[in-house]
C-alpha cells in the first residue's frame, strides 16, 4: 500500500509544549506528583463578568452560525480597541475574528505563501511558527538572536541567507522570553521589512501583560507600515479565555479578504456565543486583568528569586508575558527537560524547542499558584544540587 501522508508533514514535529503537557498528564494519572510549568494556560479564571455574558448569549438563542468574519459587535469592539489601545484605524472589513490567534497566524501564512517562499523566524521563536510555516507550504529561516538579551538589530536581520524571503514573524511581548521589543528594535524590524519588500505578521497576544513600565508598540503603528503588516491578537492570555478559542487580526482589506477566504472553507467561524464574551471582555472594565497582572508580577519575583540562587542558573527578568527563560548547565536542554520531568517531576520546555539560540536554556510558566511554584523550585534546586 502506498504512503497517503503528505510530504509537507514530513519535517512538522508535534508540539513540543502539548507533547511536554500531555506526558506530565500521563504521568499524573499514574500516580505521580507531577508540577507542571510547562503551559501557556492562565491559573486563573476566566473573569465572571464574561462568563456571564456567554451564558445569556446562549440562553438568547446566540447558537447558529455566526458571520464567518466575526459578528457585528465583536468586530465593532475590536475596531474599537485597536484606536484606542493601538493607535491603528481599521475598518471593519479589514478585521477578521479567529477560532484562536494561532488560527489566525497559520490562515495569514496559508493566504500569503507560495512554495518555497520564504519566512523569517527570530529565534528564540515560539514553537508553532515554523510548523505553521510547512503546513502553509513555506520554508522557515531562523534568524539567530543572541543571548542574554536577544535583541533583534539591523545586523542580525540582515545577516541571514534568505532569497526568497517574502514574511517575517515577530511577537513582542515574546514567547519564551519575556522579552518587549524596544522602539529602536521595531523600528529595525520596520526598516528591513520595507527594504526587503517583507509582509510581516505581528503576534500581539501578550501585549497587556507588561512589567517595570514597558510600552507595548504596535508594529502596524509605524510610519509605511499598515499596508504590510498583519496584526494578530486575541484573548486568551489577558482575559484567561485560553479554552474559549478566540482570536482575531486586522490587515490591509485585501490581504483580510484572502484570509477569509482560508477560514470560510476551513473553520467556518469562532462559536457564536464565544464572540459575545470576548466583545463584553474588550468593552467592559479591565479591572480583572489589571488585577491578575498583579499577580504574575508577583509570582515573577519569587521566579526570579529562587532560578537565581540555584547552581548554574541565569535567568534574565522578564519584561512582558508570564514565562521565564533562564539559561541552565546544559548544551542539551532536551535532555535536561526529560531527566528534570522523570527524576524531580517537574516539566519544563526544552529551550532548542524554539530555535537555534533557545539551546541551552529552558522555559517555564510563573502563570500558576505561588505555592506550585515554590514546590517546583525546592525540587529543582535538589535536581540541580544533586
Amino acid at each position: 500500500m502506498r504512503d497517503f501522508t503528505a510530504k509537507r508533514l514530513e519535517n512538522v514535529q508535534e508540539s513540543a509544549t502539548i507533547a511536554i503537557s500531555d506526558k506530565a498528564k500521563r504521568l499524573k494519572a499514574e500516580g505521580r506528583d507531577v508540577i507542571d510549568l510547562s503551559g501557556g494556560d492562565p491559573h486563573f479564571n476566566t473573569p465572571e463578568h464574561i462568563v456571564r455574558e456567554a451564558f445569556n448569549a446562549i440562553e438568547e438563542g446566540q447558537t447558529h452560525y455566526a458571520p464567518s468574519r466575526g459578528v457585528p459587535r465583536l468586530i465593532e469592539a475590536v475596531s474599537n480597541k485597536l484606536r484606542r489601545d493601538n493607535g491603528l484605524e481599521y475598518a471593519k472589513d479589514e478585521i477578521v475574528v479567529t477560532p484562536g490567534g494561532k488560527l489566525g497566524i497559520y490562515a495569514s501564512l496559508a493566504a500569503t505563501l507560495d512554495p518555497g517562499d520564504e519566512v523569517l523566524l527570530l529565534s528564540p521563536a515560539w514553537v508553532s511558527y515554523e510548523p505553521s510555516v510547512r503546513l502553509a507550504g513555506g520554508s522557515p529561516v531562523y534568524v539567530p538572536l543572541e543571548a542574554p538579551d536577544f535583541r533583534i538589530t539591523p545586523e542580525a536581520l540582515r545577516a541571514v541567507d534568505a532569497p526568497r524571503a517574502k514574511l517575517l514573524i515577530l511577537n513582542t511581548p515574546n514567547n519564551p522570553t519575556g522579552r518587549v521589543a524596544t522602539r529602536e528594535e521595531m523600528e529595525a524590524v520596520a526598516g528591513f521589512a520595507q527594504e526587503r519588500d517583507l509582509l510581516v505578521i505581528s503576534d500581539e497576544l501578550y501585549e497587556m501583560l507588561l512589567y517595570d513600565g514597558h510600552e507595548h508598540i504596535s508594529l502596524a503603528s509605524l510610519p509605511g507600515m499598515r499596508e504590510r503588516v498583519v496584526t494578530v491578537n486575541g484573548m486568551s492570555k489577558s482575559y484567561a479565555m485560553t479554552g474559549w478559542r478566540l482570536g482575531y487580526l486586522a490587515a490591509p482589506r485585501e490581504l483580510a479578504a484572502q484570509v477569509l477566504k482560508v477560514q470560510q472553507h476551513s473553520v467556518t467561524s469562532a462559536a457564536t456565543f464565544t464572540q459575545i464574551a470576548a466583545a463584553c471582555a474588550l468593552e467592559g472594565s479591565q479591572e480583572a486583568v489589571a488585577s491578575m497582572l498583579k499577580g504574575y508580577e508577583s509570582n515573577r519575583k519569587l521566579v526570579l528569586d529562587a532560578l537565581n540562587a540555584m547552581p548554574g542558573v541565569s535567568c534574565p527578568s522578564p519584561e512582558g508575558a508570564f514565562y521565564a527563560f533562564p539559561r541552565v548547565d546544559t548544551s542539551d536542554s532536551l535532555a535536561f527537560a526529560a531527566r528534570l520531568l522523570e527524576e524531580a517531576n517537574v516539566a519544563l520546555i526544552p529551550g532548542v524547542a524554539f530555535g537555534p539560540t533557545g539551546e541551552g536554556h529552558v522555559r517555564l510558566s510563573f502563570a500558576t499558584s505561588p505555592d506550585l511554584l515554590e514546590r517546583a523550585f525546592e525540587r529543582m534546586g535538589r535536581f540541580l544540587s544533586a
